[in-house]
């Protein structure tokens, strides 16, 4: 695997981007870095309405797949662990259904990470099968789907 270095991050807005604004340089867990470096971005976009919050996210997702495959073209490293920008994805997607309260935002963090770690059919043949910045982002994508069912239970049954 590719070593990267901060400064070859901060130097390159692709990898910058990639790399969550720099959670992906974390020395363990990346991707869970990424995942909470995800979560001020979606308080924010939490704020808009539901359209503008799924036009964000399909945002997120089709520049991902670009950001993505750029960085690992990059770095010669397909889904290199500090490319974290596809966490951002996913977390959006598994905070569709959230209610913005404190329990939702919890849960969403728990099952996406979860769900990501796992990779449960059919999660696990697009992070195997898929190549490029799309396979990159599918798996996380697809991760997002289960957890935003499990955020949208815990909001039914714990609000």
């Amino acid at each position: 695997m590719t070593r990267v270095h901060a400064g070859q991050v901060f130097r390159d807005p692709v990898l910058f981007l990639a790399f969550g604004f720099g959670a992906g340089l974390a020395p363990k867990a990346p991707g869970t870095a990424g995942t909470l470096m995800a979560v001020p971005l979606y308080l924010w976009l939490s704020q808009f309405s539901q359209p503008v919050y799924l036009a964000a996210v399909a945002a997120v997702a089709v520049v991902g797949v670009a950001i993505c495959g750029r960085a690992a073209a990059t770095l010669r490293t397909h889904d290199h662990p500090g490319i974290v920008w596809d966490e951002f994805a996913g977390y959006l997607v598994t905070m569709i259904p959230a209610s913005g309260s404190w329990i939702s935002l919890l849960a969403g963090f728990m099952l996406f990470r979860l769900f990501d770690i796992w990779k449960p059919w059919p999660i696990s043949v697009a992070d195997k099968k898929i190549s490029g910045g799309a396979g990159i982002m599918l798996d996380d994508l697809l991760a997002g789907i289960p957890a935003a069912i499990g955020v949208a239970l815990v909001a039914r049954w714990l609000e």
